[in-house]
């Protein structure tokens, strides 16, 4: 096993041993520390363009500052489960990927910086992803077909965690920072983490370091639904967990290192990365999984290197991914991935009206799963694209098209388990046509049309094994084609006045949607069982995805404007709101573990250097089920924050306190495979501080 990060702990000392000699910290309220925005003016990196909310074709929402480290949780699932179109896979406290729009999996793009996070994440809900969000600047997440910019992985859309590793400003003469610490009572968790930079005569640094732990978290009652314990009772003499869930808890543990050198005309710099995690699954009681993942990032820049040229960037990541899975202390099963992520960009002035972007883009993803319960084959998986986007502007109109190519190879080995190599090869095309009409500063209305394509992956082909964590035996289908979807999004967005915000729908038809269904085939995998495991084929079927979001504020007290706020009291009343319906247009049954509908409010009030937050959360009743689909019962959870922030001088503090889930309502994810045998934590309190400089 490989060193322990506890030194980052030291990191962390040290670094409240330099800041502890800063004169006392007292509240200004007349110092204004950070610029605040109009929330629609925020900024969207990983769009083509760099344009704010307001004048994307697509839907996106954007999570950073004080909101982002509020809402921090354990996995970047759970952390952004609460924007509206995003959901959780939720399987347990330490693997949760997001959900977009009823889509997961390999269909939704984790992205850091830009590049993928090449890990196994996708291959299977127990897999949580190689990086801890703690130290995240901000998160992106495009709703909705990111195909022309991020390839076919990216058909449900993408999220972008935006983490500053490498420093792309000057620092000449700076240092600057942050730590922070939070404890959670649920699962009497605690996480710490520090981040230091710096810079002289163009040369920069950026130091990184976190750790977390957690012990097995509680909850209201039994941890298996009624109907779960008919359908699968335990053993004679085993009894029901209650009020806690068994084999929950975690600790991961990182450190990053980076530099850079910026100059007027560019920038470059790399990072490297080292994260380790360690953590139960809650599926079994008697299996743990080790991961540790060592990635280097390459980034940089030129600024106007030619005439008509804005710039030409490139970033680069290679990622080395292992984990195994251990089961009553013996190594069982491992997960390895190798592979590169390589991108140039180039940005170009108006020309003939167009101003735009055109870029290449090239991927390796090595991935062997190995051991006693392996379920596909060693493969290796190649793809190459070219793509651009333009923008055409004439008054109060823009356009917006793009198009994009990949070929893509999936190639499986030689396996005695498995037998002879196997390879593919797509070519996909995606294209796409958004217009935005602003007739003035308050208002945009949104409107696109995608095709977008995507390629089966790797397991979606070769697959042919148990796979323990969901409980089912996968066979592939190695003459899959790719899938292919036309869609449709309108959206309307209002960024002041006394209410502001953004209401969309959309509407995606899929000729052959490839999903994992059951055969009602039950597979003998154990010699002292006959049919213990039952059969799910991968299968291309049509589809068809129709949903809305809603996300608005009412300023209760004070309207937003464009002029800087000078009102020392603000209250605000928030909605957003979620549906979605997915079918099998074979069957006319619901797509599986399909999001049901949801709606929060929040009432937050501002008032000087206090902050406050009472949200009701509900999610309804999920009744449109898939073949052995189980029914999900609503829940309503409410939460409470109070919130307060010192300032002297460049330096802040905040402090907070959450009371979750206050009334310990039985709540259950419909979208994550545990849902009938993990609810989500009980009554709980959660403390924390952020300190920069």
């Amino acid at each position: 096993m490989r060193a322990s990060y506890s030194y980052s702990i030291w990191a962390i000392v040290a670094l409240n041993a330099l800041t502890a000699a800063e004169p006392p910290i007292r509240h200004d309220p007349a110092h204004n520390h950070e610029e605040e925005l109009i929330p629609l003016d925020e900024i969207v990196v990983s769009a083509p363009l760099d344009r704010p909310l307001y004048q994307q074709a697509q839907a996106a929402s954007i999570l950073g500052g004080k909101d982002l480290n509020l809402a921090i949780e354990p996995t970047l699932g759970q952390t952004l489960a609460r924007m509206p179109g995003v959901s959780s896979s939720y399987f347990g406290p330490a693997a949760s990927r997001p959900i977009i729009r009823g889509m997961d999996g390999d269909r939704v793009r984790i992205l850091q910086n830009g590049l993928n996070s090449m890990d196994a994440s996708a291959t299977s809900p127990d897999h949580a992803l190689g990086f801890e969000p703690s130290n995240l600047k901000s998160v992106e997440v495009i709703r909705g077909p990111a195909t022309l910019l991020y390839g076919s992985n990216a058909i449900g859309g993408i999220v972008n965690a935006i983490d500053g590793r490498i420093v792309d400003e000057k620092l000449d003469g700076t240092i600057r920072g942050s730590m922070g610490g939070r404890f959670s009572s649920v699962d009497n968790g605690y996480q710490t983490n520090m981040m230091l930079e710096g810079g002289w005569k163009g040369l920069a640094f950026h130091v990184e370091a976190f750790t977390r732990a957690a012990e097995d978290f509680r909850i209201p009652g039994n941890a298996r639904t009624v109907g779960e314990q008919e359908r699968n009772p335990l053993p004679p003499g085993t009894p029901e967990s209650n009020r806690i869930v068994p084999n929950s808890h975690l600790r991961n543990e990182g450190l990053s290192a980076g530099m850079s050198y910026v100059w007027d005309e560019g920038f470059v710099g790399f990072s490297w990365t080292e994260f380790h995690n360690i953590y139960a699954s809650p599926a079994e009681s008697s299996v743990f999984i080790d991961m540790y993942q060592t990635r280097l990032d390459v980034r940089g820049a030129f600024y106007r290197p030619l005439p008509r040229i804005k710039e030409i960037t490139y970033r680069m990541a290679w990622s080395d991914y292992e984990h195994t899975e251990y089961e009553d202390g013996m190594d069982n099963t491992s997960f390895k991935n190798d592979g590169y992520d390589a991108r140039v960009e180039v940005k170009h002035e108006k020309i003939a009206g167009m101003e735009g972007v055109v870029g290449i883009q090239s991927e390796r993803s090595d991935f062997v799963v190995s051991g006693s319960e392996a379920f596909m084959p060693p493969t290796l998986t190649e793809s190459n694209a070219l793509f651009f986007f333009e923008d055409i502007t004439r008054g109060p109109l823009s356009v917006q098209f793009g198009g994009r190519y990949d070929r893509i190879g999936v190639e499986s080995r030689d396996n005695d388990t498995f037998g002879a190599a196997q390879s593919r090869t797509f070519n996909n095309l995606s294209g796409s046509v958004g217009f935005v009409y602003m007739p003035n500063d308050e208002y945009s209305t949104a409107f696109t049309i995608t095709h977008a394509e995507r390629a089966p992956t790797n397991q979606e082909l070769f697959a042919n094994g148990k796979h323990v964590a969901t409980g089912t035996f996968l066979v592939g289908d190695a003459s899959l084609g790719a899938e292919s979807s036309l869609g449709f999004d309108l959206s309307f967005r209002k960024r002041t006045g006394w209410v502001t915000g953004s209401v969309s729908g959309y509407h995606t038809r899929y000729q052959d949607f490839i999903g994992q269904f059951p055969t009602g085939v039950m597979i003998d995998t154990d010699s002292d069982l006959i049919g213990d495991t039952p059969e799910q084929r991968y299968q291309a079927v049509p589809a068809q995805f129709l949903g809305a979001e809603l996300e608005t504020t009412l300023h209760l007290l004070h309207p937003i404007t464009t002029e800087p706020q000078q009102a020392a009291t603000n209250l605000h009343l928030q909605f957003k709101a979620d549906a979605v319906r997915a079918r099998d247009g074979s069957t006319g049954l619901s797509l599986p573990r399909i999001p049901p509908f949801h709606l929060s409010t929040a009432l937050i009030l501002e008032r000087g250097a206090f902050g406050a937050r009472l949200e009701g959360i509900y999610a309804a009743p999920q009744h449109r089920l898939a073949a052995n689909e189980l029914q999900t019962s609503s829940y309503f959870l409410v939460n409470l924050s109070l919130t307060y922030r010192l300032i002297q001088g460049p330096t802040t503090v905040d402090f907070y306190v959450k009371g979750m889930n206050l009334t310990n309502e039985y709540a259950r994810e419909h979208t994550s495979f545990l849902k009938d045998r993990v609810p989500l934590p009980g009554r709980g309190l959660v403390a924390g501080m952020k300190l920069a400089f």
